[in-house]
């Protein structure tokens, strides 16, 4: 199991504040990656940047995916840069995987994406880790999730251990308040272009 598969099992399952679109998500999956790497030991960070450790290879798919995807030129690639990188449409790849270990119903599948209802849950392995990973206010998952607006039940829990972790849980933060001021400024423009073509 791993942090970004349990992240999106947790989207999936509960009730946000708001909507979650899948680019925010893949942010903040991109970034549970770098997580579980610098846990184990794949890489450390030198301020902000991402410098790639000894060889490892995951026996999970994407996570091996996301080693052979480290830039290992210096200066090495910023966090920030791998989120936004990295991120491209890493949630499908993910949604792909977790179904795959615990698949549920289609036809209650309706217009949301991340949605599952309570009757489409299939208990699983994956499914009952990152519960409990949730019910024990995991610092990691639980920032994780509040990045893209998944607030736990107990509020805040405790920092992560380690900087380098706090720093990528930092840049999540901060690259899901960018594409959040980015969809804004699309929304004022194309209100301000629609205004154009109405009036008289």
């Amino acid at each position: 199991m791993t942090t970004p598969q349990d992240l999106l099992i947790i989207a999936m399952d509960v009730t946000s504040g708001r909507d979650i679109g899948q680019g925010d998500l893949s942010l903040a999956l991109a970034g549970a990656e770098l997580v579980d790497l610098i846990e184990a030991g794949a890489l450390t960070l030198d301020g902000d940047r991402i410098v790639p450790g000894a060889s490892w290879t995951p026996d999970d798919a994407l996570l091996a995916e996301a080693v052979s995807a480290l830039v290992r030129q210096e200066p090495y690639e910023p966090v920030d840069d791998w989120l936004w990188r990295r991120g491209r449409d890493l949630f499908a790849a993910y949604r792909a995987a977790v179904e795959a270990q615990a698949p549920v119903a289609p036809a209650r599948r309706r217009w949301n994406p991340l949605r599952v209802g309570p009757a489409e849950r299939v208990d699983s392995p994956a499914r009952r880790h990152a519960e409990d990973r949730w019910a024990k206010g995991d610092p990691v998952l639980v920032g994780l999730a509040a990045a893209v607006g998944i607030e736990h039940p107990d509020g805040e829990s405790a920092a992560p251990s380690g900087e380098a972790v706090g720093t990528v849980l930092d840049a999540v933060h901060n690259a899901e308040t960018e594409l959040e001021a980015v969809r804004q400024r699309r929304s004022i423009e194309n209100a301000a272009f629609d205004n154009i073509w109405r009036a008289p």
